[in-house]
């Protein structure tokens, strides 16, 4: 977003970066996300075509690096990352993430952890509430069911839009089902349309503090190409904006946009979109943290 670089205790809002993708089961290629996300960002302008504010007026917010990884070792950067966002979470500032695959979600909230379980609105073509791909319970398929399993997360509180596509096995939503995490399928989401999913989705989170999860493959895979496990009979990047913009007075405490592998796009395209929902995301999240008297 062309912003200076800081540390998280001089801001309110953390711009970061997980560059891993080894919890990923399909094509690689994620860990380039934070980069070329970085690099598409410079064509996004400060101010909100729609409100005509720049989320720079309501809040601090500055380009706080990269969290650590271990290349070979997804576990190593499981602890890794999850000791970099407690320190976020200690200097006060709320992170918006690029990743990186969906499996950076889970030490996030590990990191942020405190008090209550969170609320999560997640936009996503999968649930990822299974419980082990190929024998290993820790991939990105598999984030939330954990963060439900260690109390991260409250699953009535949860809300999933726009699942589609096939599954591995006709139990794949049975936890999610057990446990009360309201799944809206595509179908739903274009019959009802964006504006009364999202007033249900707020219904849904309440007044709690929400973490806000965007994969990119919820986007229909001829606007954005470039993610590892896409499916097509998605939304438009438009119908992505407006359910974002949909968040608006939600209590927001942290994000992140996901899957975006660029060596996938070569055109950039991709990336491009990653970059532009996460300017969607920090115009709300600057709304929330101006709110709180940030």
């Amino acid at each position: 977003m062309r912003l200076p670089v800081a540390r998280p205790d001089e801001v309110d809002i953390a711009l970061l970066g997980i560059p891993f993708d080894g919890g990923t089961t399909n094509r690689t290629g994620a860990r380039h996300g934070p980069r070329e996300i970085r690099n598409q960002s410079s064509l996004v302008r400060p101010f909100h075509h729609t409100s005509l504010t720049s989320p720079y007026d309501l809040a601090g917010i500055a380009d706080c690096g990269d969290a650590p990884v271990n290349p070979v070792d997804p576990a190593d950067s499981i602890e890794r990352i999850t000791g970099f966002y407690h320190e976020v979470a200690a200097a006060g500032a709320i992170p918006l993430t690029a990743g990186g695959d969906h499996l950076i979600t889970l030490p996030i909230l590990r990191g942020l952890l405190r008090g209550a379980p969170r609320a999560l609105i997640h936009f996503d073509a999968h649930s990822d509430t299974y419980d082990e791909f190929f024998g290993n319970r820790y991939n990105h398929g598999t984030p939330f069911r954990r963060a439900v399993e260690e109390g991260l997360l409250d699953p009535k509180r949860m809300v999933q839009i726009g699942l589609r596509g096939a599954i591995s096995d006709a139990a794949n939503f049975d936890f999610a089902k057990a446990e009360g995490i309201r799944m809206i399928f595509i179908e739903e989401l274009m019959a009802r349309g964006v504006a009364d999913v999202m007033a249900e989705a707020r219904e849904i989170a309440g007044a709690a503090e929400t973490y806000v999860s965007f994969d990119i493959d919820i986007i229909d895979p001829a606007f954005a190409p470039g993610t590892g496990t896409p499916e097509i009979g998605g939304i438009t990047t438009f119908q992505a904006q407006a359910l974002v913009r949909g968040l608006a007075g939600v209590d927001i405490v942290g994000a992140d946009v996901v899957e975006v592998s660029p060596p996938l796009d070569p055109s950039g395209i991709t990336a491009l979109t990653g970059a532009t929902m996460m300017f969607e995301l920090l115009c709300v999240m600057a709304q929330a943290t101006a709110r709180r008297g940030g």
